[in-house]
C-alpha cells in the first residue's frame, strides 16, 4: 500500500506512482519520494526511488517536509539539484511572497515572528498557510535551503568549509556541522573526502553550480533575446554562453551560463564573489533563466486557447528572459521606450559609460552597471536621451537610493509605486514586473505588438479588450505575452497561424519599438 503524500500538491497517488516508476522528469522538484526501508528521500527521476516497493514509500510535498519527518537526503540523485518549485506554488499569494523571500534569504537575517510580521501574519497563521500549501514549517524550509545550498559548494567548488557554512546561511561552522551530519549521515568533510579535494574542470577561486530545469527548454530563444539586448562591457553572449559582470558586497564578480541540455540542467560558473553572495548569485540566475518554471502546467493552460494553441507547441519550452536586478530592468525599460531594440542597447550602453563603474573581466567585459546612488547623481546631459527620459531615470533611481521604491515587496505594490513616477505608464510597470519580478501573471495589455497578435488579423484589440482576452490566460499571461511577442517577431514561414493582414514590415517594426 502506498503511503499518501503529506499535504502540499493534488496529485493523486496513481500520478505519483507513474511518475516514480517511469522517473518521468517533468515531475523534477514538483514532489519527493521517501523510502522508509532506508530512510533516505528522493527525487522523481532516481533509479533508487524507482526501484523501491511501493510498501516503502512516502510522497511529500516538498524536500523540507521530507527532512522533517526525519528522511536524509539521497546522493545519488542528490535532491539539492533539483529544479526549484514554482514560485507561485499552492493558492495563496501570502505563500507566493514567503517562498520568494525565503529562497532570497530573508529567514537568515530575521527570525520567524519578525518575517511573520512583514507579511501582515502572526507566526502561527503563517505557520499553518505553509504547512497546508508546501507540507513544511517557514522555519524548515529555509533550514532545507541551506544544508541544500551547502551541498552544492561542496560538490562544486573548493571553498573552505567555513565559507560554504557562510554562503548557506548558517551562524557558525560548528552550527552547519551539527545541522549538517544530522541531515545527511556524514559530516560535510566527508563528503569532500569521497569526491576528492577539487572538483573537476573548475578553476581556482571558481565555484560551478549546476542549475537543473524540467523540460522541455527553450535555450536559443532565452539566449538569442538577451544576446540582443546586451550592453556592450557588461555583458557578452555567444552561441554557447552568457557572461556578465554583477556588482557584489565588496567589489565586483563575473558569472557565466552555458547549458548542459543532456542533463535538463545550466552551469553557473562564478568568478571572484564573496561566499556570503552565491546564494543569492545562484538565485539570481534561476530567475533570469526561469528555471522553476513548469512548462507543462503553461501549456495546458494556454494551449486551451485557439490563438495560443499552435503556438505553444511551436515553442513547448519558451521561458521568460529575466533581468539580473530589477533597478536594472527599470532603467532599461525606461530608455526602450518607444525606440528599437538596438536604439535602447545604444543608450544603455552610453548610460553605462557615464555613470558605470570601470571593472576588468574577460571576454570584453569592462564595467559594471550604474547603481541607484550613482545614477542619480550622474549627469546624463549629451548622451541622445531625451529631458523626459533623463527626468524619468532620475526620479527612478533617486526614489530607490532613498528606499520609497524597494523591489522586494510585494509585485502589486511595486507596480503601483513605479507608477507614481514620471514616464511610468502601467506597460512600463507590467513589463518590469514580467521581466524581473518573478510575476507570471503580467500583462502590458497596451503594448501595440500584443494588442495587434491578439486581434487575429481583425485589427489591434483595445486596451479593455485586451485585458478582456487576458483573463483566459491567468495564472500564465506572461508566457503569452512571451509567446505573442515571438510569433511576431518570426519571420512569415513560420507563422503558421497568423493571418496575411497581421504581417509586414511595421509589424516588425513595431515589435522592435515597443519592445
Amino acid at each position: 500500500m502506498v503511503m499518501p503524500m503529506e499535504g502540499g500538491l493534488p496529485f493523486d497517488l496513481s500520478v505519483l506512482e507513474r511518475a516514480r516508476l517511469s522517473r518521468d522528469p517533468r515531475f523534477d522538484g514538483k514532489f519527493f519520494i521517501a523510502v522508509t526501508s532506508t530512510g533516505i528521500y528522493c527525487r522523481p527521476v532516481c533509479p533508487s526511488a524507482a526501484s523501491a516497493k511501493s510498501r516503502h514509500t512516502r510522497y511529500f510535498a516538498s524536500a523540507a517536509a521530507a527532512h522533517e519527518a526525519g528522511f536524509r537526503p539521497c546522493l545519488r540523485c542528490r535532491p539539492e539539484a533539483a529544479p526549484g518549485t514554482p514560485a507561485w506554488t499552492g493558492t495563496s499569494a501570502v505563500v507566493r511572497r514567503a517562498l520568494r523571500l525565503i529562497q532570497d534569504g530573508a529567514l537568515d537575517e530575521q527570525t520567524v515572528s519578525e518575517f511573520a510580521a512583514r507579511l501582515g501574519l502572526g507566526p502561527r497563521h503563517l505557520d499553518r498557510l505553509f504547512t497546508r500549501h508546501v507540507g513544511a514549517s517557514p522555519l524548515a524550509i529555509a533550514q532545507t535551503r541551506r544544508l541544500h545550498f551547502a551541498k552544492r559548494l561542496i560538490d562544486g567548488s573548493d571553498l573552505p568549509m567555513t565559507e560554504i557554512a557562510l554562503a548557506a546561511g548558517f551562524g557558525s561552522l560548528r552550527r552547519f556541522n551539527d545541522a549538517f551530519h544530522k541531515a545527511y549521515g556524514v559530516p560535510p568533510r566527508g563528503l569532500r573526502k569521497q569526491r576528492g579535494e577539487q572538483p573537476p574542470s573548475v578553476a581556482a577561486g571558481e565555484v560551478r553550480l549546476t542549475l537543473a530545469y524540467r523540460p522541455p527548454y527553450d535555450w536559443n530563444h532565452l539566449r538569442e533575446f538577451l544576446g540582443q539586448r546586451a550592453i556592450p562591457g557588461v555583458e557578452h553572449v555567444d552561441a554557447l554562453s552568457y557572461t556578465r559582470l554583477i556588482l557584489t558586497a565588496d567589489g565586483h564578480a563575473q558569472i557565466g551560463i552555458r547549458p548542459l541540455l543532456e542533463r535538463n540542467a545550466l552551469e553557473l560558473r562564478v568568478h571572484g564573489a564573496p561566499a556570503g553572495g552565491l546564494f543569492q548569485i545562484a538565485a539570481a540566475a534561476r530567475r533570469v533563466f526561469d528555471l522553476s518554471a513548469d512548462p507543462e502546467k503553461v501549456a495546458q493552460r494556454l494551449g486551451a486557447d485557439r490563438l495560443l494553441r499552435p503556438l505553444v507547441r511551436r515553442r513547448p519550452g519558451l521561458r521568460i528572459p529575466g533581468a539580473w536586478d530589477p533597478f536594472e530592468c527599470a532603467v532599461r525599460a525606461v530608455l526602450g521606450q518607444q525606440v528599437t531594440v538596438a536604439a535602447a542597447r545604444t543608450l544603455a550602453a552610453r548610460v553605462v559609460q557615464r555613470a558605470g563603474r570601470a571593472a576588468p573581466g574577460t571576454q570584453g567585459l569592462t564595467h559594471l552597471f550604474p547603481t541607484p546612488q550613482a545614477l542619480a547623481a550622474a549627469n546624463l546631459d549629451g548622451l541622445g536621451l531625451t529631458g523626459a527620459r533623463i527626468i524619468a531615470l532620475k526620479a527612478l533611481a533617486t526614489a530607490v537610493a532613498e528606499g520609497r521604491i524597494a523591489f522586494d515587496r510585494p509585485a502589486g505594490e511595486v507596480m503601483e509605486s513605479l507608477k507614481g513616477l514620471p514616464g511610468f505608464g502601467d506597460w512600463t510597470a507590467q513589463y518590469i514586473a514580467l521581466r524581473s519580478l518573478g510575476e507570471p501573471d503580467a500583462l502590458p495589455g497596451a503594448d501595440l505588438v500584443l494588442r495587434r497578435m491578439a486581434g487575429n488579423g481583425k485589427g489591434p484589440l483595445s486596451t479593455k479588450e485586451m485585458e478582456r482576452r487576458g483573463e483566459l490566460w491567468r495564472p500564465w499571461r506572461s508566457y503569452a505575452v512571451m509567446h505573442l511577442w515571438c510569433a511576431a517577431g518570426e519571420p512569415r514561414a513560420q507563422k503558421m497561424a497568423t493571418p496575411r493582414s497581421a504581417h509586414g514590415a511595421s509589424r516588425a517594426q513595431d515589435a522592435e519599438r515597443v519592445r
